[in-house]
């Protein structure tokens, strides 16, 4: 740990050197700001969301303190993709970064993948350097999967520090005596802790130590990124335990492992607003809480959604999100507009008093969180006449064959290019995508096919082939 506050403490030093971006009026007091992203989390795995078995008071008490978002999205359907839109504002497609890193490699398949990138590039500028440019004290803690060459790790994307962000996609679980979700890890950037300590709760207090010692005055930029709750599934014994006994046949989700993981990242948030509490910034503090992609539906089926993580539906990429900055977000709201990973830089960005660079794809949507009641009405119509794009040149065990989508408004469109076949959804009335409207909407789909091969060309998105006979 003295290393990493060693880091921390001579962050500042460079911040005036540094090219920072055109900024607007800056605010009274920039926010602190907390991305809090959860692993392979589903949309329906907190008790906010509708699930009955999963506990998650601590989350769900932030909701109320907060906006509860129910058509929020990620920028695809599994983990790597979705971080590099995170932190540069870009579409996947546009980045070339399209799959999981390495991603699944599929002999037998009819079409040959294309040679996409498996790193974020270093000339794409991260929200993190934005913000340290700004002045803002920049940590990474946890999952960073952008990249197997330690050049494309965190340290080297905008943060001052690097805890535990390394090439690995899961805790590492082997032969060799690592144990997953306990330690020994095997982790780069992360030392091993106490035979059994817990990863979930070792990233906590990496990232409340950093807290704790964070310089007065000095706004910061927190990227706490779990690994849970992915896969490899563990969990405290006395947790699986506890949620064995809650096990319901008849209920879709009945995972214990799984459950316990939940409530120890819920714990995790508990802990960290704790610690904002106590160095006496949680007030100006901007928190965020997400998932990466859909749950496994194995592990945790959705109950309002088709399909999980891996997969072309709904199940696949839409989240929970949760926006908590008090005195600022009203207690108890909800929205329906959809907002997508791309959106996060520009709203960050835009809560320091910065504007957003013009060539990202997302938009700043603090107007929804902060704004008026005119303000913020303006904003869902304007989120929710934007299309929102998906583009997928892969295979995935999820079920997932190489395809493209898009959102608007209540329309959802699926382009199978295997069989050059389209889907047309009303999410409005059939959220779980079981009825195809192309028939009697033909005017819809078709406008809807001409918005979605215009932004495949203005993002220069690769593309699966067909692989030739023998």
């Amino acid at each position: 740990m003295n290393k990493h506050l060693a880091l921390l403490m001579a962050g500042g030093a460079c911040v005036a050197a540094c090219h920072c971006p055109e900024k607007k009026a800056a605010p009274a007091q920039r926010p602190n700001i907390v991305m809090f992203l959860i692993d392979d989390l589903g949309y329906n795995d907190f008790s906010c969301y509708r699930s009955t078995f999963y506990r998650t008071p601590t989350i769900d008490s932030l909701a109320r303190e907060g906006m509860l978002m129910t058509d929020a999205y990620t920028a695809c359907t599994v983990s790597s993709p979705t971080r590099a839109a995170l932190m540069s504002g870009k579409y996947p497609a546009r980045l070339h970064l399209t799959d999981w890193i390495q991603g699944w490699k599929y002999a037998d398949a009819p079409m040959q993948i294309p040679d996409w990138r498996m790193y974020l590039p270093l000339e794409e500028k991260t929200v993190a350097e934005y913000l340290h440019d700004a002045g803002y004290a920049t940590w990474h803690v946890g999952k960073w999967h952008l990249g197997d060459d330690e050049k494309y790790w965190a340290e080297n994307q905008g943060f001052d520090v690097n805890i535990a962000g390394n090439f690995k996609g899961a805790p590492i679980k082997d032969n060799q005596g690592h144990k997953g979700y306990f330690s020994p890890y095997g982790l780069k950037r992360l030392e091993d802790g106490p035979d059994g300590e817990y990863l979930t709760d070792r990233l906590t207090n990496e990232a409340i130590a950093l807290i704790d010692a964070a310089e007065p005055g000095r706004p910061f930029y927190l990227n706490l990124c779990h690994y849970a709750v992915h896969t490899p599934l563990d969990a405290p014994a006395e947790l699986v335990d506890k949620y064995a006994d809650l096990v319901d046949d008849g209920y879709p989700q009945k995972n214990p492992v799984y459950a316990g993981m939940i409530e120890k990242v819920d714990d995790s948030l508990r802990e960290i607003i704790a610690a904002l509490r106590r160095k006496g910034v949680l007030d100006n503090t901007l928190i965020v809480v997400t998932s990466d992609n859909g749950a496994l539906a194995g592990v945790s089926p959705s109950l309002d959604l088709r399909a999980g993580k891996g997969s072309v539906f709904e199940g696949g990429v839409r989240v929970p999100m949760i926006f908590y900055w008090k005195g600022h977000i009203a207690a108890g709201s909800r929205s329906d507009a959809p907002v997508i990973s791309v959106d996060m830089l520009p709203t960050f960005l835009d809560a320091a008093g910065l504007n957003a660079p013009k060539d990202v794809d997302g938009v700043s949507v603090l107007p929804l969180l902060t704004g008026g009641e005119k303000q913020a009405a303006a904003m869902r119509d304007k989120l929710l006449e934007r299309p929102i794009f998906w583009h997928y040149p892969h295979y995935h065990k999820g079920g997932a064959t190489p395809y493209s989508a898009m959102r608007e408004g209540r329309w959802s469109l699926i382009h199978w290019y295997e069989t050059d076949e389209y889907a047309l959804y009303d999410l409005s009335s059939d959220l779980r995508q079981s009825t195809d409207l192309s028939e009697e909407y033909p005017a819809v789909r078709k406008r809807l096919i001409r918005t979605l091969d215009n932004w495949l060309e203005d993002v220069d998105a690769q593309f699966a082939t067909f692989k030739e006979a023998n």
